[in-house]
């Protein structure tokens, strides 16, 4: 090469050099402008989202509409479902090339989200039975909605009163509703009806500061003056009295009399219009899979065999002489294994969450801020209700509770006690919501709103860890995670039966009890909450086989490099999500396993 030629060469270089930084940047300049129009999109179906459903933004913290219910009117659900098709649209037309992973699984989340919505459009009679058996019925949630405003101040405890006046509203909307859905052929069974017509009788027997709807008004802030203390009581007596009662009141002589007239004497979903069609479309929902119910119905009668032979080998452990059904009887009839009022159930759910706090650190690399508390369930929802957790507020101000059934505290063993705190509170509900909520960095969708595989999924998964907690050290705390096993086993078996395959009430509860040995009213309570919420217990067992497939197929590919700290963050930092989506993060995490948050 000739000297002459170099300045020309070096010349192409630098051009060369220059052309590429510019095309790099450009690239930047487009990723960022993708970037912000998601980001813009998700925050305003957060936004739109809080405005049209203002209960469940109080649920998440967002207090700005505490004075505001939900609208239940025909007209709200259709703008619903509008909203829902433009959202989807504008998610469709983002220029996905140009998004970075993060807002890519984003877009994929929120999309599955408004798929599986748009799904349930067409079955409004469905939608219609709200006045049910299930744990979470319109006819016992009213009370929570009025305890998720703070009452800091005398403007937070005004709009917990502007709700109680809206209340009767509506209660006439919901009415209308389960009017359509009767029209429509779409009435629950009788019996879950008749638990309806229990716990409304139960709440109405109760007036002024004695009613549940009066707690709100028990806790006002201490910036508060007492005499304005004192006002804000007497209103919010008087609203239980004049409003809320009388809107109740009205509900139950519907309920009990044109409603319940029309109700079958057996629920499942195959016995209603298109009912078919509905129970695939919950199925494909609640467990976030492509699973026919049939898969499902086989996968819960082998991990049903598998929990009972658990359940054997503790009978042999402890040299029980009797059979099965003596150790079962024995199990849940002896005075050892039970406490003597709620208060020792609480304490007794305290002192396990304190024991397994301190050893978090050995399976997690980072732990939520938020404390959880444990507080009696109310005693309306009766003996046979399953504990249940309530997150805590996005920004931290409410805690986290585990809600126990104090009332059960004379049948319901305590043998199954540290299970259900693994599930309910740390390392389970409370552990995984509570650390969503503090992901910053992510979409505040995806730090608050779930899916139910992912949630109960790992509540279960949850379970199995207490070993490595150190807990299930004696044979009947043993016993007690494989009765857990078995109970969410049966679901798969029960739930498909009942809504794929016609069982009868009765025949789900001799399924039910003959493969989990439960007591008598729990058996009830869980069959009654199949066929009041189809398809929300299979999510339960599918979502814990994914998270143990997951951990497995981790282990396996990274051998000694497997860190149990960091992988359960790598499945917990990306918030809840679909179970596809979920082992898309954990293949791309056992290509580059470290512990990584957004």
């Amino acid at each position: 090469m000739a000297l002459a030629e170099l300045p020309r060469l070096r010349r192409r270089g630098v051009l060369g050099l220059g052309l590429a930084v510019a095309l790099r940047c450009a690239g930047a300049s487009a990723q960022s402008s993708a970037h912000a129009q998601a980001a813009a999109l998700f925050d305003e179906y957060w936004e739109r989202t809080a405005v049209m459903f203002p209960e469940w933004a109080s649920y998440r913290g967002d207090h700005r509409f505490g004075d505001r219910l939900d609208d239940g009117s025909p007209g709200a659900r259709e703008r619903w479902y509008a909203l829902v098709r433009e959202l989807k649209a504008r998610l469709q037309a983002l220029p996905r090339a140009q998004l970075d992973a993060q807002d890519r699984l984003s877009v994929d989340v929120l999309t599955r989200r408004l798929d599986y919505s748009l799904a349930m459009e067409p079955h409004e009679g469905f939608a219609s039975m709200t006045v049910n058996a299930s744990p979470w019925p319109f006819q016992a949630g009213f009370h929570d909605l009025l305890n998720a405003v703070p009452m800091a101040s005398e403007p937070q405890a005004r709009q917990v009163l502007a709700r109680m006046a809206a209340y009767p509203g509506r209660v006439e909307q919901e009415i209308a509703k389960l009017r359509t859905g009767m029209a429509a052929g779409w009435v629950p069974p009788r019996h879950a009806l008749e638990i309806a017509l229990q716990q409304l009788d139960t709440q109405l027997a109760q007036h002024g500061s004695a009613s549940i709807y009066f707690e709100p008004f028990k806790r006002p802030g201490s910036d508060v003056p007492e005499a304005t203390r004192e006002q804000l009581r007497a209103e919010g007596a008087a609203a239980v009295d004049q409003q809320v009662l009388p809107a109740l009141q009205r509900l139950r002589d519907f309920v009990a009399g044109d409603y319940i007239a029309r109700a079958p004497r057996e629920g499942g979903l195959v016995r209603y219009p298109d009912g078919a069609a509905v129970y695939a479309k919950v199925v494909r929902s609640q467990t976030t899979t492509n699973l026919t119910p049939d898969e499902i119905h086989a996968i819960g009668l082998d991990q049903l065999a598998r929990a009972q032979q658990g359940m054997e080998a503790v009978r042999r452990e402890v040299g029980f002489a009797g059979d099965m059904e003596a150790f079962r009887r024995f199990l849940n009839t002896d005075p050892r294994f039970f406490k003597h009022s709620g208060e020792e159930v609480l304490a007794g759910y305290r002192d396990i969450i304190k024991r397994v706090e301190p050893e978090l650190p050995r399976l997690f690399a980072q732990l939520p801020r938020a404390p959880v508390g444990v507080r009696a369930l109310p005693a309306f929802m009766g003996t046979g209700a399953v504990e249940s957790y309530d997150g805590p507020s996005l920004d931290g101000a409410r805690p986290g509770w585990f809600n126990a059934n104090a009332a059960a505290y004379a049948v319901r063993p305590t043998w199954g006690m540290e299970a259900i705190a693994l599930h309910e509170a740390v390392p389970g509900h409370h552990l995984q919501i509570a650390r969503a909520a503090e992901l910053t960095a992510l979409p505040t969708f995806r730090r608050a709103q779930g899916f139910t595989a992912f949630a109960e999924g790992w509540g279960l998964y949850a379970e199995t860890l207490g070993p490595e907690l150190g807990l299930y050290q004696d044979p009947y705390s043993r016993y007690g995670f494989y009765a857990n096993q078995a109970w969410r086993a049966a679901r798969l078996v029960v739930d498909t039966g009942i809504h794929a395959r016609g069982w009868t009430r009765q025949r789900a509860l001799e399924v039910m009890a003959a493969g989990t040995g439960m007591e008598r009213n729990r058996v009830e309570f869980e069959v009654d909450r199949y066929i009041s919420a189809p398809g929300q217990a299979l999510a339960y067992m599918i979502g814990e086989l994914k998270f143990i497939e997951l951990r497995e197929k981790a282990r396996t590919a990274l051998g000694a490099r497997f860190d149990i700290r960091k992988f359960h963050m790598a499945v917990l930092d990306q918030g809840q999500l679909p179970l596809d989506l979920l082992e898309r993060v954990v293949e791309e995490w056992i290509a580059a396993p470290v512990a990584f948050t957004p």
